[in-house]
């Protein structure tokens, strides 16, 4: 009894696996699945909102027995509007080599910015909330470069959807010399502080991207996920957004965000906006 239903059990596991095979065989053709290599590139602009904490220590605020250093969490945000107007120059592209299911894949982003003024947007310290007693704002010549990298294997490729498996790595080199100034709640100057940052962030990541085809229309849906760490706690990225493909590639309307968060000074970044994306591919 016991050795029929185990010959039963056999069987059916084997008709699944046959299925399962069958179902991966009719679901692998596509235009990419020729032998040959594929081409993709993709300029792209990114307008993100750019948000940042930290946790620092300043001298001469005012505390419970007069001037002394104090522990304080610094938190600002960062528009486009604020920002375009100090761009010097900036740099983004997206590229992608296919073989059958393999694939190679890089993005770079370049930016630099002169003398930002941004708005403290709330300082905390030991005994709470001192945006009230006093206000701040940041000054900062930026330059940073995020470069991410891998390779990869479609796991998913059919004419409703696709899926890439990704694991690479993602680079970031950020240079910034930023001036804190610190003023009380009535707007009178109390200190100046400042401090300059040259550094490069190394981390690992695993990821998944693809589209969804919108039936047999030419839009489809654009999606990108990945996280990682290395020198930084914890980086990720997502993207979502809406494209229509044309006979030489596709134009893509996204969200896009990225953040890391790091252990020295419980720094967090997170820029977060819209991108915009023309492809081109042979």
């Amino acid at each position: 009894m016991i050795g029929r239903h185990l010959r039963h059990a056999r069987r059916a596991l084997s008709l699944a696996a046959l299925g399962l095979l069958a179902g991966t065989a009719a679901a692998a053709p596509s235009a990419t699945d020729d032998g040959r290599w594929h081409f993709k590139l993709t300029p792209y602009g990114w307008f993100p909102a750019i948000s940042s904490s930290l946790d620092t220590v300043v001298t001469g605020l005012p505390g419970l027995n007069g001037g002394t250093a104090r522990p304080v969490n610094v938190s600002s945000t960062m528009r486009p509007s604020n920002y375009l107007s100090n761009l010097q120059m900036a740099f983004m592209l997206m590229g992608e080599a296919r073989k059958d299911r393999w694939l190679v894949f890089t993005d770079i982003v370049y930016t630099s910015m002169s003398s930002q003024t941004t708005k403290v947007r709330r300082i905390t310290g030991p005994l709470g909330n001192l945006t009230a007693q006093i206000a701040g704002t940041a000054s900062t010549d930026l330059s940073s470069t995020i470069l991410t990298f891998g390779g990869g294997y479609a796991l998913v490729n059919n004419d409703r959807w696709n899926m890439d498996l990704l694991a690479g790595a993602r680079y970031m080199n950020l240079t910034t010399d930023l001036t804190l100034t610190v003023l009380d709640a009535r707007g009178r100057y109390l200190l100046d502080r400042k401090s300059s940052t040259d550094r490069g962030i190394w981390d690992g990541i695993v990821g998944a991207k693809g589209e969804v085809r919108l039936g047999d229309s030419r839009w489809f849906v654009p999606y990108y996920a990945d996280i990682g760490a290395g020198n930084s706690n914890w980086t990720w990225q997502g993207l979502l957004g809406l494209g229509y493909r044309y006979d030489w590639g596709a134009v893509t309307l996204a969200w896009r965000a990225l953040g890391y968060q790091f252990n020295q000074n419980s720094a967090n970044l997170t820029l977060s906006g819209p991108a915009l994306g023309v492809s081109f591919a042979w």
